[in-house]
């Protein structure tokens, strides 16, 4: 039997892959775990990914950003506040790159965004 194609997460943008307890219904599986279905996507998520397409088309083409770059962006506090946008600024950008805008890099290499782990960088697709 020929297993259905991976999804990716509508919260965090990791893989989702098919699992036999998800045979019956497949085709509504959105998410990869309670946790993300309870989160969903904010409105500061959906900010943290315009503010990375935005960060990025006033930069020349192959330049990158960090997630930092827009969580700093879309934090309104002068204190350190905007460390709390790091993660949500990550799953911004593997939704990002799930919807063909964007690539993450490692060390200039594009990565699977479900498994890099460490420091990335965002850029446009080429």
């Amino acid at each position: 039997m020929n297993t259905p194609e991976d999804k990716t997460c509508a919260s965090c943008g990791r893989r989702i892959e098919w699992r036999k307890k998800w045979e019956r219904d497949w085709d509504s599986v959105r998410y990869c775990s309670a946790a993300c279905r309870k989160h969903g996507v904010t409105a500061t998520d959906e900010a943290l990914e315009s503010t990375i397409l935005s960060l990025l088309e006033k930069r020349k083409g192959g330049a990158t950003i960090c997630p930092s770059d827009a969580a700093r962006t879309v934090y309104e506090g002068e204190d350190d506040g905007w460390r709390d946008l790091m993660e949500p600024a990550r799953r911004a950008a593997r939704r990002l790159v799930a919807a063909g805008e964007v690539e993450i890099t490692q060390k200039g290499s594009v990565v699977d965004p479900s498994t890099a782990k460490g420091a990335i960088r965002i850029r446009r697709t080429r």
